[in-house]
């Protein structure tokens, strides 16, 4: 029996003119920014499209082989523009193309599905930027991805086109289905997004009460049940998905407790800094401590996680500073290290200021040197993940993978 939250509503904070003022004008920029970044066309966001020669390499085909389908029948005519250009194909064609080729990369219905945890209870490590990145670079690939939003700052669901206190409810989210679970049924709240493949469990920020209302029911309760509630929602639907990426709050609380309960792997944004550096060292121990005395109050299996791997985010190579503490991270962490790392770059920034992705951009918004740079080190950061993955899957482990 699932547990269920009691829905008594907090008492309301008693706002003034001001920032009531302040409240309207700012939403007024974001909807102006949110309507920038949809079609005109169609109102909605859409996703990438791919050149023949890119597409060939995302399906592990080559152009000739995509073309004398396209000649037989097996694929559809390519149109092609006024010009005569061959239009671009999109990821929906892309996964058309690798299941007529027979080169889907889905998981075996035997391999353990990979449920990431992106987590730091430190803001401004880049957390969600890679998170986002790395759910949409699974679904470029071709994989079957879910990406929950667990932060009650919704910059994650914010990307794909939403107004998150607006366009969203409290039933849309976690929270509603933290209070219901039976009557709801995680099935309810995860969308579709324009991107084929990645589907999303939105946020906003009525899961920051989550944080008190779960703190209170294990008062009045004493039982951990509650905590469970992400790992039970996950699995009730994993089965459609072969990676499930999560992205809690930046805070070691109830919520965050609960994902890395959920969740079988772990990356770790950690800026090369030295108060980013302590910080994350703390919060390794608290994570640690805190699963332990979890385990030890509610008789629960403590997580077994696939792989931990600390990634250096948020990088400039360029400080003598950065390089040395970068140093040091790989000695202390060793294997657990990823070996690329995310720097700093200002075409992640321009993205994100148009309400998208890098992965997202038709072109370069900085310089085609600064997207090439910035989108090398996504991929490299990506692939770096997706070999982890791999390796727990029985099915591909040992035979090339990426």
């Amino acid at each position: 029996m699932a547990t269920k939250l009691s829905n008594k509503p907090l008492a309301a904070s008693a706002g003034t003119d001001d920032l009531g003022v302040l409240h309207r004008k700012a939403s007024t920029i974001l909807k102006r920014l949110r309507d920038n970044a949809l079609d005109p066309g169609t109102g909605q966001k859409h996703g990438p499209t791919f050149a023949i020669s890119k597409a060939a390499k995302l399906v592990d085909r080559t152009p000739s082989a995509i073309r004398e389908a396209e000649r037989d029948g097996r694929l559809p005519a390519r149109e092609r523009t006024a010009s005569g250009h061959r239009l671009q194909y999109s990821l929906a064609e892309l996964d058309n193309m690798r299941e007529v080729f027979g080169t889907r990369p889905w998981r075996e219905p035997d391999d353990v599905p990979a449920i990431i945890s992106v987590s730091n209870f430190k803001g401004g490590v880049g957390k969600s930027t890679i998170a986002l990145h790395l759910a949409q670079s699974l679904a470029i690939k071709g994989y079957r991805v879910l990406l929950i939003d667990c932060d009650s700052q919704a910059s994650t669901t914010m990307m794909f086109g939403y107004r998150p206190d607006i366009d969203l409810g409290e039933n849309d989210t976690l929270y509603g289905h933290f209070h219901d679970p039976e009557l709801l049924g995680v099935q309810s709240i995860i969308r579709k997004t324009h991107f084929f493949g990645l589907d999303l469990i939105p946020a906003n920020l009525k899961l920051y009460n989550l944080e008190y209302e779960i703190a209170a029911h294990l008062a009045r309760t004493h039982s951990f049940d509650i905590i469970d509630l992400v790992s039970e929602a996950i699995h009730s639907v994993v089965h459609d998905y072969d990676v499930v990426v999560m992205d809690p709050p930046p805070a070691l609380g109830m919520v965050s407790m609960a994902v890395l309960q959920a969740a079988n792997a772990m990356i770790i944004p950690m800026p090369p800094s030295v108060i980013d550096f302590s910080s994350t060292v703390s919060f390794i121990d608290m994570a640690r401590t805190t699963m332990q005395q979890l385990e030890e109050a509610g008789s629960r299996v403590r997580p077994a996680y696939n792989f931990i791997r600390v990634l250096g985010s948020r990088v400039d190579e360029s400080k003598s500073m950065h390089r040395e503490l970068l140093a040091m991270m790989r000695e202390v962490f060793g294997g657990s290290m990823l070996s690329s790392v995310m720097p700093t770059s200002a075409e992640i920034d321009n993205a994100s200021s148009r309400m998208k992705t890098v992965y997202e951009l038709e072109r370069a918004v900085t310089s085609h040197e600064v997207h090439t740079r910035c989108l090398n080190h996504l991929n490299a950061v990506c692939d770096d993940v997706e070999r982890d993955i791999l390796r727990t899957w029985s099915s591909r482990a040992g035979k090339g993978m990426i």
